[in-house]
């Protein structure tokens, strides 16, 4: 039995849900967002909120049925209070800056390099060594913040590069004479 799964998706105020057979939509403050399910689940609207149910006990209907009320979860909850990541750079001479609407990095190559935010993904730098990444669908923001650490990924020795906020860095020592 799926823990996740059991609990109903609330109902959340100023979000509303809609269902036309394995599509669900959301409608709320910040946008409107669907997602798709799998036919391996069945949802219907209750009163406790949006209820995920699986087809039958395979194991394939049983796996997907945590992951679906999950879905349904970020989309109402995107609607409405929307998602954000936030990435922090370390290193000298390392730094962000907004460019109109574009980010622009500083970061130890021979050029800066300039990054275009995708529709729907506002990016902002509050500080130089700071990058706030902020929109209403979870794997959008994951995935632009995960773009963004991959110009410079944080390395081992000295920590420099480009890392999320609760990141920890496993430090190595260096070589000894």
């Amino acid at each position: 039995m799926s823990r996740i799964g059991k609990k109903p998706v609330a109902p959340v105020d100023g979000v509303t849900v809609t269902i036309e057979g394995q599509t669900i939509k959301a409608k709320g403050p910040k946008g409107e967002l669907s997602v798709d399910l799998v036919d391996l689940v069945t949802v219907e609207m209750t009163d406790e909120g949006v209820k995920v149910t699986p087809v039958n006990e395979t194991k394939a209907a049983r796996s997907a049925w945590g992951m679906s009320r999950t879905l349904v979860q970020n989309i109402v909850s995107g609607v409405k209070e929307g998602f954000q990541k936030k990435l922090l750079i370390n290193g000298v001479g390392y730094r962000a800056q907004m460019q109109g609407s574009d980010l622009k990095l500083a970061l130890g190559f021979s050029h800066d390099v300039i990054f275009k935010a995708p529709e729907g993904i506002e990016l902002q730098a509050p500080a130089a060594t700071e990058i706030v990444v902020s929109g209403i669908d979870k794997q959008v923001v994951g995935q632009v913040a995960a773009n963004i650490r991959e110009f410079r990924p944080p390395e081992p020795y000295k920590g420099k590069g480009i890392r999320y906020e609760d990141e920890y860095i496993f430090r190595k020592e260096g070589k000894k004479k």
